[in-house]
């Protein structure tokens, strides 16, 4: 016996706007689902580990220069030295210009490039220029506090510049005298002196005359200090337009890095500074 036909009738439908709470009800469960699984299990990678997290970030780089990579950059040169002929106007003439751009006193400029053009004449291999020897003057000059001490027309500070008394302090290394306190007024112990803080046994090696008049040399005096100070530096025979021959030269003069790094630091300003 044959059943009869039976109708099937469709579900009945859900108004417009239960179906769309429903799906959105449906995305909100999926997405807290997935933060919970984060948040309780974490991240991993298909073998089983970890995910890396994010690289730290990198430090700054040190804007101290390294030793032995580079030298000072390039400033105007002193006036060339003519043996048989006086230079004191075209000195005067360079460091007055010079000292416009850098703010270094002229009288100071004077000695630094008068330093220069003896040393290109005398170790013409050596390269020295004045702003290594001012970099190194203003090192010392806020090393030792005597930034207020002002050289005279004669070139002579006006206050005898001495350094600390070396007696083996806290942070200061052990000089006994070597002068008998002849140029720093101390019997007992050394003190570096001068505006470019020369040990009086360093001095004693290595001092000239910058006028070249015969009279003793002068460590209070800025051209025989400068003059001097340019005698050390080109007493090692190197060539200080190389980055090899400048860092080993400033070690012979004070062996501390950061000192090194100071004076460069110093040099490369006034080098910038100085007119093109």
């Amino acid at each position: 016996m044959v059943e009869p036909p039976v109708d099937v009738l469709p579900p009945p439908q859900q108004p417009p706007a239960r179906r769309l709470l429903g799906r959105i009800a449906l995305t909100i469960g999926l997405i807290l689902t997935a933060l919970i699984l984060i948040l309780t299990v974490g991240v991993t990678r298909p073998g089983g580990e970890p995910a890396a997290s994010s690289p730290a970030p990198l430090p700054p780089p040190d804007p101290r220069p390294r030793p032995g990579v580079a030298v000072p950059h390039a400033a105007l040169a002193a006036p060339e030295d003519r043996p048989k002929i006086s230079d004191q106007v075209e000195l005067e003439a360079w460091a007055a210009k010079v000292s416009a751009q850098s703010q270094v006193p002229a009288r100071v400029l004077a000695a630094y490039g008068r330093a220069e053009m003896w040393m290109r004449s005398q170790k013409s291999g050596c390269h020295l220029t004045w702003p290594t020897l001012a970099g190194i003057g203003r090192v010392e000059a806020q090393r030792g506090n005597f930034t207020a001490v002002t050289i005279g027309g004669d070139g002579r500070a006006t206050l005898p510049i001495t350094g600390p008394v070396l007696d083996g302090s806290p942070g200061v290394p052990s000089v006994p005298d070597t002068d008998g306190g002849r140029l720093d007024g101390d019997p007992h112990w050394d003190r570096a002196v001068g505006p470019l803080q020369i040990l009086p046994s360093t001095w004693e090696r290595w001092a000239a005359r910058a006028d070249g008049d015969g009279a003793r040399p002068d460590p209070q005096n800025i051209d025989d200090s400068a003059f001097t100070a340019a005698r050390i530096l080109c007493g090692s025979g190197d060539d200080l337009a190389t980055p090899a021959g400048w860092w080993k030269a400033l070690f012979a003069y004070n062996g501390a890095t950061a000192y090194g790094q100071d004076a460069f630091l110093a040099a490369d300003a006034f080098a910038a500074a100085s007119p093109p």
